[in-house]
């Protein structure tokens, strides 16, 4: 039900009034003096050129560095190993995909290096440490593409996509100087939840079973997958049992997770400490319990294994010293290679076209708006109001490290990482201390499990058979409780299960109480109708480099679109944050003398 109010009081439209201003007078110059409100943390916009930077870092790393380096206890170590599994396995997998879009130019080694060391050096020198870096679809879609205009214009692929990066590097720094990164602040809980809905859907589906590749545990039901190959030979080998044990263990370690996470509101053991400390090792425990099941109690059933490299050297294996062809693929009469591919790109390996340099700038500008929409997103998400953090933002500053460790890998001939928006959500969600509700209570903010999560990816290096023990269908188990416990503070997920509830026995919300069914409803499909295309665009690969850009189209449909489909009090209920929907009670006789008032 709609409530009527005075539309003349500002208050009433704390909320809209921000995101109108996101319309007007947004002036790019470097001298305007003015601050905005980004979840709950006040941030200076473009007070001069460059000084974003300095601000971010004083208030991030130059004020809470020694107090996230020494707050070690119990959890950080909990925290530590899951998110190791959650960071080494999509190293592995992500790796094998580059290999196959590069021609092997970038693999699992490579993957598996970027993410250790990168990890580490923004655990050490990063601003919001509570973020992840990962490998992720779009980028890795804009690589195969690089690749394949490296063919096109005839020059080596690693030279050409190491200037493309450093123009990339350039485009983040003036980014971060000119502070570009305040366009991000005009995205609201609209845009927020229908991208944290679509990565989680990503992990929940390619942990279930992907309609568009072979890729999770339901596809071990079909004969012809993969991982049968290599024991097709074998006369006992059942391709249905090793279906069925891969299904228990998926939903195994997932129910296991679930079940150990609440255990901490459980009656059982003698204290809090036993029961919060059984709460953090959750998902390390259920890795390791239903590993053992599959590797001792079900031997005999074959289950499929991280295809991890031998050795640790450079994936591309040269035909010749000039090392323009793959071994053995591109050069099947010789018996041995010449060797690996040196580890430093050589950036002057044009094939005599000296204006490659140049062009590259061009495709980079796309690339650019790939890493930069990719993880200003991402950071919107994490520094959520509702998530409690303290530490401050340091929007312009991560812009200039990322952009940094990208300059660094592309010399290496190694993969871009952006912030991993799944593993940065459960990093955070793991630290949280968080209410019988699922309500964030305080977030134990620390650079401590960030750098172990990478200090034991590269120790992993040098053991990668140990990894090799753990089954895929257990790490499609961690996937599916990431997706699946993601999904609790999803605001969008609420109202899409209430297309299949009864009206009367609706939760009690702001947009139910104050907004009728039928607006709520529509406001519901748009927003499902935006997850829709982009989890298609993100699909099909001929258009997944276009993915960040559909998700910005969000922000000026809220602005410019919504408004003319709803009331300013709906867009509030529907949309603002819990400040503003207060102010909003407030002032209609809703809450008074700090009680809410019976409708």
């Amino acid at each position: 039900m709609t409530t009527s109010n005075d539309s003349s009081s500002p208050k009433n439209h704390v909320r809209e009034e921000q995101i109108t201003s996101a319309t007007i007078g947004l002036d790019m110059g470097c001298d305007l003096d003015e601050a905005s409100k980004d979840n709950g943390v006040v941030y200076e916009v473009n007070q001069s050129c460059g000084r974003g930077i300095v601000d971010d870092f004083k208030q991030t790393v130059g004020t809470h560095w020694k107090a996230e380096m020494t707050n070690f206890n119990f959890k950080t170590i909990a925290v530590s190993f899951f998110l190791f599994f959650a960071a080494v396995a999509p190293a592995i997998t992500f790796g094998a995909i580059y290999a196959k879009v590069t021609h092997n130019y970038i693999g699992a080694v490579e993957m598996i290096a970027a993410t250790a060391w990168c990890g580490i050096f923004y655990a050490l020198f990063g601003g919001m440490p509570i973020m992840i870096n990962g490998g992720t679809g779009p980028v890795l879609a804009f690589a195969g593409v690089l690749y394949k205009l490296s063919k096109t214009l005839d020059v080596p692929f690693l030279t050409f996509n190491a200037w493309v990066g450093l123009w990339v590097t350039l485009y983040m720094f003036i980014a971060a100087f000119f502070d570009l990164n305040k366009l991000m602040k005009y995205a609201t809980r609209f845009t927020d939840e229908v991208f944290a809905l679509l990565i989680s859907a990503i992990f929940i589906i390619d942990a279930l079973g992907s309609p568009f590749s072979p890729v999770g545990v339901y596809h071990y039901f079909a004969e012809s997958h993969k991982s049968h190959d290599e024991f097709e030979d074998e006369e006992d080998y059942s391709y249905i049992a090793t279906a069925l044990l891969s299904l228990i263990l998926t939903l195994g370690t997932t129910g296991m997770a679930f079940s150990l996470k609440n255990f901490k509101f459980s009656p059982f053991c003698c204290n809090n400490g036993i029961r919060s400390s059984v709460t953090d090792f959750a998902v390390t425990a259920s890795i390791l319990l239903f590993t053992v099941l599959d590797k001792v109690v079900f031997k005999e059933v074959q289950t499929e294994t991280l295809n991890v490299p031998d050795s640790f050297a450079p994936t591309f294996n040269c035909c010749t010293a000039s090392c323009e062809g793959f071994f053995p693929d591109d050069c099947p009469e010789l018996d041995q290679a010449f060797g690996r591919r040196p580890w430093v790109v050589d950036l002057f390996d044009l094939n005599g076209k000296t204006w490659v340099p140049i062009m590259a700038a061009f495709p980079a500008i796309l690339a650019f708006i790939l890493v930069f929409l990719d993880d200003g997103i991402t950071w919107h998400l994490i520094n959520h109001s509702s998530h409690k953090l303290k530490h401050g933002v340091a929007y312009n500053y991560d812009t200039v490290i990322i952009g940094f460790m990208i300059a660094v890998n592309s010399m290496f001939g190694l993969p871009w990482l952006v912030a991993a928006t799944v593993r940065s959500l459960n990093h955070l969600h793991a630290l949280g201390k968080k209410n019988k509700l699922g309500k964030f209570i305080r977030v134990q903010e620390t650079r401590l499990t960030n750098f172990i999560v990478h200090a034991l990816v590269l120790a992993s290096i040098f053991a990668l058979t140990v990894i090799k023990l753990i089954p895929v269908p257990v790490l499609y188990g961690v996937f599916l409780f990431m997706g699946l416990a993601s999904l609790g503070t999803n605001q969008f997920w609420k109202r899409i299960t209430m297309f299949f509830m009864q009206p009367t026995k609706f939760p009690t919300e702001p947009y139910t109480e104050h907004v009728k069914t039928s607006k709520m409803h529509m406001y519901t499909c748009i927003q499902l109708c935006l997850f829709l295309i982009l989890y298609f665009v993100k699909s099909f690969k001929p258009v997944a480099i276009t993915f960040p850009i559909i998700i910005a189209a969000c922000i000026p449909i809220r602005i410019y679109l919504l408004p003319k489909m709803f009331s300013k009090d709906e867009l509030i209920m529907l949309d603002a944050e819990d400040s503003a929907i207060n102010d909003w009670k407030i002032q209609n006789g809703f809450i008074t003398d700090g009680k809410v008032d019976s409708l």
